[in-house]
């Protein structure tokens, strides 16, 4: 739906604030944000408020039980989506100088996954 590609000394969670601004600004009637660990700390949550009042985060943790691979809810849906996109030979490690051109590549990789699950609905 949206992407910004940044510096790779940019953390995560301060990115994903201006992903979710943009994101939450262009389809106003998403409420729910799904986010793993990474996301918990104060910060996000502060700058996220302060961007997007009306968006509900929620935190998908691990077990503390869990000893093995346990597939979290919702998580995985982020997990497979990376890997599809990361069977894309020009997507596979970073080859890219400008961030313009690594988001082009991203949104054309995004483009032939989604023309190849409407063609074949398998």
């Amino acid at each position: 739906m949206n992407a910004i590609v940044h510096a790779g000394d940019i953390q995560d969670r301060d990115g994903g604030v201006l992903v979710m601004a943009t994101l939450f600004g262009l389809h106003p009637f998403l409420l729910k944000l799904y986010a793993d660990g990474g996301y918990q700390g104060a910060g996000f949550q502060s700058a996220l408020r302060t961007v997007l009042s009306r968006v509900n985060v929620e935190i998908v943790k691990r077990s503390d039980q869990a000893r093995r691979f346990v597939v979290l809810p919702k998580r995985w849906i982020v997990e497979r989506t990376f890997a599809w996109l990361g069977r894309c030979r020009r997507l596979a490690k970073d080859w890219e100088c400008f961030n313009h051109k690594a988001l082009a590549f991203l949104k054309l990789a995004s483009i032939r996954l989604m023309l190849r699950k409407l063609c074949n609905p398998t």
